[in-house]
Formats: structure tokens, C-alpha cells, sequence
């Protein structure tokens, strides 16, 4: 048993690269491998290799020429029987159009053997356990990933952030604070919002130190912590120092935790 997979990219280090990746990835849980049948420089190539061919997954870049990858997923999108769609690219600004065309993940370069891993298993239904992607245990094993609070010396850690084509590595301590998005995160900083590749676990493991996993869908830095203010629902949120003056809410078994760290 193998998924066949077409990648769709115009730039042949991308796809060299991303092959390398799958074949490192190993055997998919009840799926068996992912083997790259295919790959097209375009959308017309690959929609005539679409045609010829019964893929599982397809990989799509979003900027290419000819038809981008956001139009070959809205042709693909009224086929009986579709594959898989992938969204590997450097732009996170198109993330909202992927997923309104059903889009199994939306990667941006450069993204890393897990996190392809997660993207592959999500489309595939499948899990570590042979499970499904969006199982009750992986659903329990992220809620014991927030019971445990961040720890550890501060240390010099960077984010890598896509900006115009360039990587722009993000200093942690600039993070105000990041909510979950579909399987990326988006970073609140002081003045501006962006988007990343990593879950919020990912980034609750790179950040540690200050920062506090306050909600299922919120990490923030403590040094950014405002104000604590109680709804009139009793809910407990956060005024974040950023120039919008961001409110976190805080879940409710974490509250206790939050004002031990907090020293109130």
C-alpha cells in the first residue's frame, strides 16, 4: 500500500527538497508510503498529469505561471473524487482562500520534516497511533502539553518569519503574544500581526521561558502581561502591552498556574 503523490512547483529546488523530505518522512500509519509519481512546473502540466493519474495528495505551490496554485485547487474542488491538496509556499497571506477551497494544509517555506509530517498525516486521516488525525488522544495529548508550564533559562531563540520572498528570523522576546490558526499560529507582535508554519505547541517548545500557554489556543509572554481584568461572565482575560492593547482570555483550570507566575 503507497498514496501517490504530484508535486506542483515551478522552482526545482523546492520540489527537490521536498521530495528529500518525504522520503525521509517514512511509512504514513495504515497508509504505508508517500511516493512522488509526479511533478509539474505549472498548473496546465499539472492539471494534465491530474488527468492521467489517480494521485492521494497533490503538493501546490500558490505563485507560478499560468494558473496558480489557488485556481488548480478551486478545478480540482469540483471533482468527484479529488485528491488530497497540500499548500507549500512562501506567501501565508493566501491561508484563508486555501482552506475556504478545503485544503487538507497550508505549509510556508521553509517548513521542517514534522511539520510536513503533521500536514501529510492530517490529510491522510491518519496519526501516530493509526488514528485519526483529529482524534480524542491527540486532542489529550495537546491538553497535557498545556498543564505543563513553560520552564527553563531564558535563552536566545529566533522564529523564522516569510517577508516579501525573504526568511526573516523573529526574536522570541518580540512576541507578544500567538493564537492557534488551523495548524500555523499567528504572531501578535507590538505593531503588526504575522503568520507562521509552527503549531502553537511547536512554538510553546521553541519559546519556554516566559511564556505561558494561558488558553488551548493562546501563548503569551509574560513580560507583555498588562493588566488581569475579570469578565462579567467571571472569565478571567489578559490586557497584552501591545499598541492594540490585545485581550487574551484565560482558561479557566490555568488561572491558578498564570497568577503563581505572575507573583499576584
Amino acid at each position: 500500500m503507497q498514496t501517490r503523490a504530484l508535486i506542483v512547483d515551478d522552482e526545482a529546488p523546492a520540489r527537490e527538497e521536498l521530495r528529500h523530505l518525504l522520503r525521509e518522512m517514512g511509512e504514513v500509519p495504515g497508509q504505508g508510503p508517500v511516493r512522488v509519481v509526479g511533478e509539474a512546473t505549472d498548473g496546465e502540466e499539472a492539471l494534465l498529469l491530474l488527468d492521467s493519474l489517480d494521485y492521494g495528495l497533490v503538493f501546490l505551490d500558490i505563485s507560478m505561471p499560468g494558473l496558480s496554485g489557488l485556481e488548480i485547487a478551486a478545478r480540482l474542488a469540483e471533482r468527484p473524487h479529488r485528491p488530497k491538496v497540500i499548500f507549500t509556499t512562501a506567501y501565508p497571506e493566501h491561508a484563508v482562500e486555501a482552506f475556504d477551497l478545503a485544503a487538507a494544509d497550508y505549509l510556508v517555506k521553509p517548513f521542517d520534516a514534522d511539520r510536513l509530517r503533521r500536514a501529510v498525516l492530517r490529510a491522510l486521516g491518519a496519526a501516530e497511533t493509526g488514528g485519526s488525525a483529529e482524534s480524542p488522544a491527540e486532542a489529550s495529548r495537546e491538553a497535557a502539553t498545556e498543564e505543563r508550564p513553560s520552564s527553563g533559562r531564558d535563552r536566545l531563540v529566533r522564529i523564522p518569519v516569510q517577508r516579501d520572498g525573504r526568511t526573516v528570523l523573529l526574536p522570541g522576546d518580540s512576541i507578544v503574544f500567538a493564537s492557534a490558526e488551523r495548524g500555523y499560529s499567528q504572531i501578535r507582535l507590538a505593531e503588526e500581526s504575522v503568520l507562521v508554519s509552527f503549531s502553537l505547541n511547536e512554538l510553546e517548545r521553541r519559546l519556554a521561558g516566559h511564556f505561558f500557554r494561558a488558553h488551548r489556543s493562546h501563548l503569551v509572554n509574560l513580560r507583555y502581561v498588562r493588566e488581569l481584568r475579570h469578565t462579567a461572565g467571571g472569565t478571567l482575560v489578559l490586557v497584552m502591552n501591545d499598541r492594540a492593547r490585545s485581550r487574551v482570555e484565560v482558561s479557566r483550570r490555568h488561572v491558578r498556574a498564570l497568577r503563581q507566575r505572575l507573583g499576584v
